[in-house]
Parts: structure tokens; C-alpha cells; sequence
């Protein structure tokens, strides 16, 4: 399993698009095997989920993200968990214990979309 975190300092971002960077989690047998930060591109449309999906992820997680974003995650068969928060170190572990809080996303992308939560 590999997993993307959407981070923002040693915080769990709120919106996935808009983070300072991911961090990318590899996990094998219950354990942490491998870790890297990889900075964010600049916010596009769609381009997200092409860009972390070239890193073999299978789990991406955030605070927040729009409809369309977690569509196109699950068509390249990415688990979508929002409605993370937290502390980055208790994010892992939890997602590793497989007791993970998530839930509704935070960033409600309607039609008069405003995000204001960076």
C-alpha cells in the first residue's frame, strides 16, 4: 500500500489541491517501509490524480476535495478517505492501525464554490 497525504506543515491540508506538498507513505506488512515528501504542482483541473497516480499510490487523503477530483482517483482505483484532519505522525498511524477517522469532505465544491481554508 502506498498512501498520499495532502500536507500542509505537520498538518493534514484541508484542500488536496491546494497543499504545500504530499506526503507519500509506504506500507508493508503493517509497517512504515518508506516515506518522501513530494512538493505540489500548481493547482490545474484534473491534474492531480494524473500526478500522484504516477507514484503508485492506492490511498489518498485530505481534508477536503471536490467531486470531480475523488472521480477521477476512483477511476484510476485510488481509495478517496476525506475528512482527515490531524496531526501527520497520528494520521499514519491511525491509517496504518486501520483506525482512521474520515468523513465527509470539508471543502463542499458547488456551484458558487469558495475555498477559504488556506
Amino acid at each position: 500500500m502506498k498512501i498520499a497525504i495532502a500536507t500542509d506543515g505537520n498538518s493534514v491540508a484541508q484542500h488536496f489541491g491546494r497543499c504545500e506538498q504530499y506526503t507519500l507513505v509506504s506500507i508493508e506488512d503493517g509497517e512504515e517501509i518508506g516515506r518522501e515528501n513530494v512538493l505540489s504542482p500548481e493547482h490545474q483541473p484534473g491534474i492531480l490524480p494524473l500526478f500522484l497516480s504516477a507514484y503508485n499510490i492506492t490511498h489518498i487523503a485530505a481534508g477536503g476535495m471536490g467531486p470531480k477530483a475523488q472521480e477521477l482517483f476512483v477511476e484510476k482505483n485510488i481509495q478517496v478517505m476525506v475528512g482527515v484532519s490531524g496531526i501527520l505522525e497520528n494520521v499514519i498511524e491511525d491509517f496504518i492501525q486501520g483506525s482512521l477517522t474520515i468523513g465527509e469532505s470539508l471543502c463542499e465544491h458547488g456551484p458558487d464554490h469558495v475555498c477559504d481554508h488556506e
